[in-house]
């Protein structure tokens, strides 16, 4: 009997796992969708992980395309680099993230997008410049995050504005077109009541 029930509940856990998977390959093809990736696009994952919306997205741009990964936590920082390197993944870097800033290259990227992520910044501002600085005109952020909720821990050094473990999609927005973002798209069909912020990077005017 103990061995039926061990079993079972590794069966659940395996099933747990290939659930989790689904929702990130579900989020990460509807944000390529959104953002119209095509092979050979650059793009970037801030805060990513474990890598799943990560790696499904360097599978969608291809070989002749990249993705750089961002993290700030040391454990999932070593998993990732791990992962690259047993799979053998050519057109994924690995980078540490900073508190502010995000270490990536200026104007590397097409794309840009996060998942959660947003509402841990404790100075928004600085971070929204330099995610800025790290787009090619044109290019494209998304923002997936939710509304402040209660029962959650807050968000410790996140600004008081943002309202408590979460941010306001207003409030989110504001912050974004302070720096020069144009908001193209807002969706709040996400799973669990999370929402999407779409921006884009305005082209390089004519001179």
């Amino acid at each position: 009997m103990h061995r039926i029930l061990k079993f079972a509940a590794s069966i659940g856990l395996a099933l747990s796992f290939a659930l989790a998977a689904d929702v990130y390959q579900v989020e990460t093809t509807r944000l390529a969708d959104l953002m119209a990736w095509r092979p050979g696009d650059v793009i970037a994952e801030i805060g990513a992980g474990e890598g799943q919306m990560s790696f499904s997205a360097a599978a969608m741009v291809g070989a002749t395309g990249h993705v750089y990964v961002t993290e700030l936590d040391d454990k999932k920082l070593s998993h990732l680099k791990e992962e690259v390197q047993s799979h053998k993944l050519q057109n994924i870097t690995v980078i540490k993230a900073d508190p502010i800033r995000t270490n990536l290259p200026d104007a590397c990227c097409e794309a840009i997008f996060m998942r959660r992520v947003y509402h841990h910044f404790i100075n928004p501002a600085q971070t929204d410049a330099a995610l800025f600085r790290d787009l090619k005109p044109g290019g494209r952020i998304a923002i997936i995050d939710f509304p402040p909720r209660s029962g959650l821990p807050p968000v410790e050094g996140a600004p008081k504005n943002h309202g408590g473990h979460g941010v306001a999609r207003e409030v989110l927005e504001q912050e974004l077109k302070a720096v020069g973002f144009e908001v193209i798209s807002q969706s709040n069909g996400w799973p669990e009541q999370d929402y999407c912020v779409i921006a884009r990077k305005p082209s390089q005017r004519v001179q």
